[in-house]
């Protein structure tokens, strides 16, 4: 698939993302109280299965692909995932570059028997109890984007919640701070959030470098059974899946079509 020609950049996103977080300040003692009474939160997948879990996501649209699907409805994607295996669902949660909504989240939340992970870019703890009062079982904290120290605090903040926090990295500078922070599950992002480009093969050599009790997703890129099966050798115990599934037909057969991979939990030192 081909970029899109006008890509957003990260630091415009930021921009925007600092902007809705200052819109939530207000709502910051409301949003804190409303997280301590949030529906019940299903536990993240570990690493009992014997098979590469699927984390199907709902988006609409991306800074890198451009429109995928303007007119998905979130509830219908997500409970088609769950019946083909997913062991989660993404929902994106940001919505002037990917389409989503908290509202989103809040509704595949009691459409879904599985957990659910905010995915946006979330940079400050009102979005963090923005999550957990609209149920969400995980959270994503990028590493690229905060300081080792506030990504620390993040992910503390996320665990107090009774949440999963996913951290996320694409360079091996970003691996220590990553692991510092102790992350419930690590996510390796082949795509580069600087140029939008995706680099599977540094992916597969990264996923290498996690040692072997901390569960890995792999994220970005995946679109075939081969995909998965390549990154399952590398040692990925979870594939984050977004664009192939999300404007596929039948979801429902898509990720149908990705799940049942074996583990190899010995790839990794």
């Amino acid at each position: 698939m081909s970029d899109n020609p006008h890509k957003t950049s990260l630091d415009a996103i930021l921009a925007v993302t600092r902007e809705r977080v200052s819109a939530l300040a207000p709502r910051a003692t409301a949003l804190e109280r409303a997280a301590r009474s949030g529906p019940p939160i299903r536990p993240f997948p570990g690493l009992a299965q014997a098979t590469v879990g699927v984390i199907a996501e709902v988006k609409r649209r991306s800074p890198s692909q451009g429109a995928i699907r303007e007119d998905l409805d979130p509830v219908s994607h997500a409970a088609a995932y769950a019946r083909a295996g997913a062991v989660a669902v993404s929902v994106l949660t940001d919505g002037p570059h990917f389409g989503g909504s908290i509202e989103d989240l809040e509704r595949v939340v009691a459409a879904v028997p599985v957990p659910v992970l905010r995915k946006d870019f979330v940079i400050d703890e009102t979005q963090i109890h923005e999550a957990r009062a609209a149920g969400a079982s995980a959270v994503l904290l990028i590493a690229r984007i905060v300081s080792a120290t506030r990504l620390e605090l993040l992910a503390r903040l996320v665990r107090s919640c009774g949440m999963t926090p996913l951290i996320e990295v694409h360079k091996p500078a970003e691996l220590d701070a990553a692991l510092a922070a102790g992350p419930s599950v690590l996510g390796i992002n082949a795509r580069d959030l600087d140029t939008f480009a995706v680099d599977l093969a540094g992916a597969e050599t990264l996923i290498r470098r996690i040692p072997a009790g901390v569960p890995v997703v792999a994220e970005s890129g995946i679109e075939t059974r081969a995909d998965v099966e390549r990154l399952a050798a590398a040692g990925a115990d979870f594939v984050l899946v977004g664009t192939s599934v999300a404007r596929a037909p039948d979801p429902e057969q898509a990720v149908r079509a990705l799940v049942g991979v074996k583990r190899h939990s010995g790839a990794r030192a």
